[in-house]
């Protein structure tokens, strides 16, 4: 059924398209055309990659969501219309909606939100450490989560801010799926994972239609959606590797958006009267990872010296130009904390005297990059920079998925790719760039500083914590300058770019983002003249 209606559409193109002449998508269905080899799992509570996010925020509700153009307008009631504190800031408690229905027909209920949450932390997957930063464990969740007729109630180990708890509600792990429909499709004790990884069970715009790894997902519009019928009946993610056949499939009029165009595809499209190029800031760090394991990069003045490697300005002018900005901080401008400060500048001199001085004049390096073009002109170019100080190296090409299991083992020496927040709140990259409670191997954390081997100072770690229970805003903001000032100056996972993408499309296509700053792609409120 999936590639006889991906055949109906390139025909329906293809019998619209004549010389001279532009052919277009189905005015009910938008087409993508993004990189998407990334995806591994549709279920929310293992989905950690960022096109997996892309799908789980189409087809999910959370009980509570967040504007992700506005993030001043704060979180907003979503599943949940309502919520209240305990007096000592221990106990949160939401009320449901009523008269919302799962894409199944069942009835969304306290039960089910809780269970989610509850399932999430027992199956214990990359994203279910979002919800562990309030004490949750696979041994008290089903004490500490729970429901009481129309109500989900929280019980936390601490007096976190209010907002911190409600931004992680925010998130996909914490995408309310349905109980029922779930553990009626369960192998052994798995809760439904094995069945939901290529399914849905949600109460989102979108039911997902069909998923084939590393070639495309399609999503099937959910008529019934209680926030109203989205416009698209039908999106369908191709997935499509080069931007030079994304901007001719744009150009053809075969696809709606192209996600993944270069500086050079995007000025080509400048000059179209039936294309426009999007310009949204995103949230996410293009950043280097120097895995501590390796005997050559646990070395500080490496360390240092790689952070001087990096030709900023010059990969900022030219490969990565429009796409990216220098940006040598983990909080993405516009959270609560962000420095404005970018103290390194690309030289090969104080890079080979830094080494000089530690003894280091040779040395090889072997490590993977996804085949992604930011990602691997990057390391090209860092390669370049390394040679000059008699360092080599060794560059294989991997698929986003190799690239991810790899990393998430602690087995990449050199990592480029990119950090997206998981909620709108500084806490989502200061616990996952400085934060590691316990750097051994068999921790299997999803920390980018565990992913590093980075054994994080106790004091940052506390002073990570300290900040989750900081309810002054303003001296919770200073303690993340703090933070982030004593994190430059000694971590082996080093900032470079913040992302801003440019997505070409037609100019019939409105109200499309690709998630602002906080979140990820949203479908739902696209619609086409």
């Amino acid at each position: 059924m999936f590639q006889s209606s991906i055949r109906a559409l390139m025909l329906a193109s293809v019998v619209a398209f004549a010389p001279a002449a532009f052919a277009a998508t189905p005015a009910d269905t938008l087409v993508v055309a993004g990189q998407i080899d990334d995806i591994i799992s549709m279920d929310p509570a293992q989905s950690f990659e960022l096109s997996g996010q892309d799908v789980i925020k189409n087809l999910y509700d959370r009980l509570v969501d967040f504007d992700p153009v506005d993030l001043n307008a704060g979180i907003k009631p979503s599943l949940a219309e309502s919520w209240e504190v305990s007096p000592d800031g221990k106990t949160i408690t939401l009320t449901m909606r009523e008269g919302i229905k799962f894409q199944s027909g069942n009835p969304v209920r306290a039960e089910d939100a809780a269970w989610s949450l509850q399932r999430a932390v027992k199956l214990n997957l990359s994203p279910a450490f979002i919800l562990n930063q309030f004490g949750f464990t696979a041994e008290n969740v089903d004490q500490q989560v729970g429901f009481d007729g129309n109500k989900v109630i929280l019980k936390l180990d601490q007096p976190y801010a209010q907002s911190y708890v409600l931004n992680s509600l925010a998130s996909e792990v914490a995408s309310v799926v349905d109980k029922e429909t779930v553990l009626s499709h369960a192998e052994g004790e798995d809760q439904g994972n094995k069945w939901l990884s290529t399914n849905s069970a949600g109460s989102g715009p979108f039911t997902l239609a069909a998923w084939r790894p590393n070639e495309a997902v399609q999503f099937a519009g959910n008529a019934d959606y209680w926030q109203g019928a989205p416009a698209m009946k039908r999106v369908i993610v191709r997935n499509v590797q080069e931007s030079s056949a994304q901007r001719l499939l744009l150009e053809q009029g075969d696809i709606d958006v192209a996600r993944n165009l270069t500086p050079t595809d995007i000025e080509a499209l400048s000059n179209s009267d039936k294309l426009v190029v999007g310009n949204e800031p995103r949230g996410r760090i293009l950043y280097m990872g120097l895995n501590q394991k390796d005997p050559i990069l646990s070395n500080p003045a490496v360390v240092q010296a790689m952070r001087y490697l990096i030709d900023y300005k010059g990969i900022e002018g030219s490969f990565l130009k429009g796409q990216f900005k220098i940006h040598q901080n983990f909080l993405p401008e516009g959270y609560l904390g962000a420095s404005d400060e970018n103290p390194w500048t690309y030289d090969v001199e104080k890079a080979r005297k830094l080494l000089a001085d530690a003894g280091v004049r040779s040395g090889t390096i072997k490590t993977t990059v996804r085949d992604m073009a930011e990602y691997s002109n990057v390391m090209q170019t860092l390669q370049a920079s390394m040679a000059q100080v008699g360092l080599t190296l060794e560059i294989q090409q991997v698929t986003g998925a190799q690239s991810l299991d790899a990393y998430r083992a602690r087995r990449v020496p050199i990592y480029i790719g990119e950090w997206g927040p998981d909620y709108a709140d500084p806490n989502t990259n200061a616990s996952t760039f400085a934060y590691n409670p316990n750097n051994a191997d068999d921790a299997k954390l999803s920390q980018l500083a565990w992913r590093n081997a980075w054994a994080v100072p106790d004091d940052m770690n506390k002073a990570t914590i300290a900040a989750t229970l900081e309810g002054d805003t303003d001296k919770r903001k200073q303690m993340y300058l703090d933070i982030q000032q004593q994190y430059r100056d000694i971590a082996p996972i080093i900032p470079l770019f913040q992302r801003i993408e440019r997505d070409g499309m037609q100019k019939n296509v409105h109200n499309w983002t690709a998630g602002g700053s906080v979140t990820s792609a949203m479908y739902g409120k696209v619609t086409k003249e």
